[in-house]
């Protein structure tokens, strides 16, 4: 078994590196809150006192954290542990950035002579906590199938993606349209039920109608519709409108440098960006329901 550096115990990397540790790898685990190491800790993990004494000979450096600048912080900057890596380690970030970054990174770390691969997830905490997330790959062949029986051991789909940053396109045009998606869920439930339509009646037909998707089947964001999901626990946990947010500004960005065109994508980020701004940026994204239907009955 591996000696796994995990960098990021978050709501999706705690529970990742959690599957990592009932597999039998033996962790050491970084994270600026220490109560989220104390939980790896409880379940054996061993505790580090910084990213830097975390990947001291480490096997694989396996990272999660928020975004770009914390990723091209943790790896290039001032205290940056890229130097610190052994040089026969693997490098893997599932964190969701901006491809320009993964690929500066992934340069950074070739000329070191290190195998690099950005890993971003779907699948949500749920998936996270199951071991059933989907692993969005990009890098080399080679350095993929070192990543696999790690991935394995935290995900049930790896698709390989292409290159370097590869991985980040696929995985922020895939937000990209999940963003559009709740938001056009969220507003044909608003339609039904400002027009008297019982929300779980309607969330049926469309299951079985043309109008099908993730949404309505998985995830639906009206209350009282179906258990287990955000919706039914006050929007709390899951996947926040600021993440989706963040997101979706990705794919804005990763657009106007490849001069594609994404109107439906930039109305979504307009719809969350509102959303946000009236106090829900921590709520999961389903919740973008409440802005749409604020004034049905």
């Amino acid at each position: 078994m591996s000696n796994i550096a995990f960098i990021g115990l978050g709501n999706m990397g705690g529970p990742m590196a959690q599957n990592l540790v009932k597999a039998g790898h033996a962790l050491t685990v970084f994270d600026l809150v220490p109560a989220a190491v104390q939980v790896l800790v409880a379940d054996g993990a061993q505790a580090a006192g910084s990213a830097r004494e975390a990947v001291a000979g480490a096997d694989v450096v396996i990272s999660m954290v928020p975004a770009s600048q914390h990723v091209d912080a943790l790896y290039l900057g001032p205290d940056g542990i890229l130097e610190h890596i052994p040089t026969h380690a693997l490098v893997i970030d599932c964190s969701t950035i901006a491809p320009q970054t993964a690929r500066k990174v992934a340069q950074a770390a070739l000329a070191r002579g290190l195998d690099m691969v950005d890993a971003p997830v779907s699948g949500g905490t749920g998936g996270a906590i199951a071991g059933t997330l989907t692993f969005i790959v990009g890098g080399t062949v080679a350095a993929l199938e070192r990543a696999r029986p790690i991935l394995e051991k935290m995900g049930k789909n790896i698709f390989h993606a292409g290159g370097a940053g590869a991985g980040q396109v696929a995985k922020i045009a895939n937000n990209m349209l999940l963003g559009v998606q709740m938001a056009a869920t969220a507003e044909a439930l608003a339609l039904g039920v400002a027009n008297g339509l019982d929300p779980k009646v309607l969330s049926d037909i469309i299951g079985k109608s043309s109008g099908r998707n993730w949404a309505t089947e998985l995830y639906n964001p009206w209350p009282g519709v179906m258990e287990n999901v955000p919706a039914a626990k006050h929007y709390a946990g899951g996947f926040g409108v600021d993440l989706m947010l963040k997101d979706l500004g990705l794919a804005a960005e990763a657009a106007m440098g490849a001069r594609a065109v994404i109107p439906l994508g930039e109305l979504a980020r307009n719809l969350y960006a509102l959303h946000s701004s009236q106090g829900s940026g921590k709520l999961d994204f389903s919740s973008i329901v409440n802005l749409i239907k604020r004034d049905a009955p």
